[in-house]
């Protein structure tokens, strides 16, 4: 069995417990969220494995009419009050478990970029960091790795994928879980 397989046998397991232990709260964020944004759940499409689209689901960590552009290109006065919770805590990560359960993702793979981040997908591509499926977490984002550089991103992708181990797997799984990596930096208030 190859190892991207049993990946995703785990992802399918782990999303579905997730879900159903979890679904009290996403509820409570879905209504705190709501009350935030009258639009607590954001749709984005993302490059998905080989290239593909697919449908990213999270919850709205942003002001509504927030361009669409990478995380780290946008200000942060357009993170609402309860989005910087969902941020710091990564609760907005929580609906990526359907994505993963559908089989769009998998808990650890290189974050899924938009489709206007051509310098990354070009990178990624040459380094066949698309023929395996994003996920949620992975490498760059416990190191603080954030899309601002593609050309690192890639590397650190394409080394990801080269030495993944379920060791590792698990490893980049609760390292997020605990607290490591910041998720995707926002421009800090210009003065």
């Amino acid at each position: 069995m190859h190892k991207f397989q049993l990946y995703r046998y785990i992802d399918i397991a782990l999303s579905a417990i997730g879900l159903l232990i979890g679904w009290p709260i996403l509820l409570v964020i879905l209504i705190i969220g709501f009350f935030d944004s009258k639009k607590p759940i954001f749709l984005q499409k993302r490059v998905g494995l080989y290239g593909r689209e697919f449908t990213l689901i999270k919850f709205r960590t942003m002001s509504i009419g927030t361009r669409s552009v990478a995380t780290h290109m946008v200000d942060a006065s357009s993170v609402t009050k309860f989005g910087t919770i969902l941020r710091k805590t990564k609760l907005d990560e929580l609906p990526q478990l359907i994505n993963v359960l559908c089989g769009d993702m998998s808990f650890v793979g290189p974050r899924p970029c938009l489709f206007n981040q051509v310098e990354l997908i070009n990178e990624r591509d040459k380094r066949g960091v698309l023929n395996v499926l994003p996920g949620i977490t992975g490498l760059a984002q416990v190191s603080n790795i954030d899309m601002s550089d593609p050309i690192l991103l890639a590397k650190i992708d394409q080394e990801m994928i080269n030495s993944l181990s379920i060791h590792q797997y698990f490893k980049y799984i609760f390292q997020t879980v605990f607290g490591s990596g910041s998720g995707d930096n926002v421009i800090k208030d210009r003065k």
